[in-house]
């Protein structure tokens, strides 16, 4: 597990180039693109489990699907962050993105430091020291693990649909 660390207002741009706007839409399209102006190392060596720590305003800019959708489908953990930018909040919650917004372990983080986010309890641990966060809500997390709000309302409906056809 990796420690991706960046300052403030990462913006969309940064995250994915809007050059490639219109001609990437699937994960497997975004992910080689993933801060390529930024950190042109991320793409090639994020490994599922990683974290990004980050500053204030992570995911200004503009209104797109592909930073959170690349971020989710790059296997991130999660993302923590002293704060994000609420468009960016919206696109990774409908991605399954967790992102906890905690500048107190953005503070306590350094270099040799593991990042480890357990969501349903609301701990964060950070090398050796633990912060606790409002649990990640039931239904949030079943749009986590469903890999998204589209997946999760189709299991929802089938399930509607399954309990229907048996009354």
């Amino acid at each position: 597990m990796k420690v991706w660390r960046y300052g403030d207002n990462v913006n969309t741009d940064q995250l994915f180039p809007g050059k490639h706007t219109y001609t990437c839409s699937t994960s497997e399209e975004i992910l080689p693109h993933l801060l390529e102006d930024l950190d042109p190392s991320f793409a090639s060596s994020v490994k599922p489990g990683d974290v990004i720590v980050a500053g204030k305003n992570f995911g200004c800019g503009s209104s797109r699907e592909q930073p959170a959708l690349g971020l989710k489908a790059a296997g991130l953990a999660g993302i923590v962050a002293e704060s994000f930018a609420r468009i960016f909040y919206r696109a990774a919650i409908n991605q399954g993105l967790v992102l906890v917004e905690l500048p107190e372990a953005v503070a306590a983080w350094r270099e040799s430091d593991e990042i480890t986010i357990e969501p349903a309890a609301g701990v964060i641990h950070v090398g050796d020291r633990s912060f606790q966060v409002p649990p990640l809500p039931e239904m949030l997390l079943s749009i986590r693990d469903a890999g998204g709000l589209l997946p999760a309302v189709r299991a929802r409906l089938e399930i509607e649909r399954r309990t229907e056809n048996h009354d």
